[in-house]
């Protein structure tokens, strides 16, 4: 781990770190934006080594570990862990190594989820990493030990919202298949345990029906960050308009194109870095 470049007059100004494997965790940045507006972001999505879904935990500790040094060294005050997959395989890991507030997308999805449900029976769909991981159920049975878990890998969801095929008639198939076997398990709740996946929420919602509560991984996420950047006094407090940047590892072209259909605005500062910039 690498000393911070400089220490910031006030680390309430400082900004927020925010990262993914590529573009999902902009699901998070959105609802971050929106719940905190006078807070500077930054987003790092690692674009040349998507996706972290597919690989080992070892794999996707070391390029966790390598990002969250890079947002360590540039001074940002809390780091959100804004992919599912990193969040189940490195968050503790990371916690233990960097002297700040690391916050992942598991554990308030988890907490939410509890809270709305009534029967206490829960489906959680992610990538194949995620719902291999056991996180989420392992999470929820930490809080309650009666909960019953229905898990279900989707690992065509991601391309698919990639590709912009937000409400085609192949996403709801697709969705269709993924969803019959938790459906079927009587769940009254289930848990978006991806960060791309808020995009296809009326399509899901299609097949789940009105009876079912819907959590986004995105949304409780900024409510977290929300609630520790308030119990400990590191809100901006400045009133200057909020300052965001955009960090990728690859193909900067391609992230602003499918930005927009995240963050329904163009953006245009993004900076690409080549892997050896930030490697320790």
């Amino acid at each position: 781990m690498t000393e911070p470049l400089n220490n910031p007059p006030s680390m309430n100004s400082a900004p927020i770190g925010i990262f993914d494997s590529g573009l999902g965790g902009l699901t998070v940045f959105k609802q971050v934006q929106q719940l905190l507006p006078a807070e500077n972001l930054i987003y790092f999505g690692d674009t040349a080594r998507v996706p972290y879904g597919t690989k080992g935990k070892a794999t996707v500790q070391k390029f966790a570990r390598q990002i969250a040094n890079y947002l360590y060294i540039r001074g940002v005050k809390l780091i959100v862990v804004a992919c599912n997959t990193a969040s189940s395989l490195a968050l503790e890991y990371l916690q233990n190594l960097f002297p700040l507030p690391i916050v992942g997308v598991v554990d308030p999805a988890a907490r939410s989820a509890l809270r709305v449900s009534h029967s206490q029976r829960i489906g959680v769909i992610g990538t194949t990493a995620t719902i291999a991981s056991g996180k989420f159920e392992a999470t929820l049975r930490n809080y309650d030990p009666a909960v019953t878990v229905i898990s279900q890998p989707c690992p065509l969801f991601v391309p698919l919202i990639e590709e912009g095929w937000l409400d085609s008639p192949v996403t709801e198939e697709v969705a269709r298949i993924y969803l019959k076997p938790v459906l079927e398990q009587k769940i009254d709740t289930l848990i978006l345990g991806c960060t791309h996946y808020p995009l296809i929420i009326p399509v899901i919602r299609k097949i789940v029906g009105s009876g079912i509560t819907i959590v986004d991984t995105a949304q409780e996420t900024a409510r977290e960050v929300q609630q520790l950047l308030t119990s400990r006094n590191l809100l901006n407090r400045q009133t200057t308009p909020a300052q965001y940047q955009f960090v990728v590892t690859d193909f900067p072209q391609k992230f602003e194109e499918i930005a927009q259909r995240f963050l329904g605005a163009p953006i245009t500062n993004v900076t690409q870095i080549a892997l050896d910039e930030f490697l320790d």
